[in-house]
């Protein structure tokens, strides 16, 4: 959501758009006894465009940070902006619509309805966005053009390969234009040639400008993204991640 002033306007040129992702201090912990901090405060700036990798062992608060970025959870302590808005000051509701505008998952298990064609898996995905109905049809097969599965879009899931399904998943979280792709373990269930072409799409995602965060174990995944941030035992630190194809 850009702020400032429009193009071309008396008073100079706009104000670059905010972070995709802003987190100020963010922390999570758990009652106890004794209590449990699963997030350490904690500070993080996605812009938009990004490609990133959140790596770490199992325990290590990727679980954690999932749920706070996409608006699963609420921090204990700090702040944290999508788009330029301030999430605490949103109420339950807002949060659910905000999530669903703004955010698209991707998981390791696809989720798929196993009676439902991949282009009404994708479909039903904008009915929780209040996507006129007249144009869910075109957006549904739109995305999964985007994913290079327009000849499968009255396939059932069971008909499909592994890579296949995770790319009707893909396009299921594109369809409604998010800020921002977040990927948890998005290759887990795939053999070696289908994380490969999954991966492949994610390159072509972030060429066309797209923002993903992709939280992995494995540092293969973890080689794609452009910048790479690791938590361990509930704190982030920045990492150097060396560009893939350029």
């Amino acid at each position: 959501m850009p702020t400032g002033n429009p193009a071309g306007s008396a008073d100079g040129p706009p104000e670059p758009a905010p972070p995709v992702i802003a987190l100020t201090g963010v922390g999570r912990s758990f009652p106890g006894p004794p209590p449990v901090t699963a997030l350490h405060p904690s500070d993080l700036v996605i812009r938009r465009g990004e490609y990133v990798a959140v790596t770490g062992p199992s325990g290590s608060g990727k679980s954690t940070l999932l749920h706070l970025l996409g608006l699963l959870d609420t921090p204990t302590t700090g702040s944290y902006e999508l788009d330029g808005i301030d999430t605490a000051r949103l109420g339950d509701r807002d949060r659910s619509t905000l999530r669903g505008r703004r955010i698209g998952f991707v998981f390791q298990s696809f989720h798929l309805l196993a009676h439902r064609t991949a282009e009404e898996n994708v479909l039903l995905a904008q009915v929780y966005n209040r996507t006129p109905r007249a144009r869910r049809r075109a957006a549904a097969r739109e995305a999964l053009h985007q994913v290079g599965l327009a000849h499968r879009t009255q396939a059932l899931p069971g008909t499909l390969s592994g890579g296949e399904r995770q790319r009707v998943a893909i396009a299921r979280a594109l369809v409604n234009r998010p800020s921002l792709l977040l990927c948890d373990e998005p290759t887990g269930n795939l053999d070696s040639a289908n994380a490969t072409a999954v991966l492949a799409q994610f390159e072509e995602l972030h060429a066309r400008g797209h923002t993903l965060v992709v939280i992995t174990h494995d540092p293969a995944v973890a080689e794609h993204a452009r910048r790479s941030v690791r938590i361990s035992d509930g704190r982030l630190s920045e990492l150097t991640t060396p560009a893939v194809g350029g």
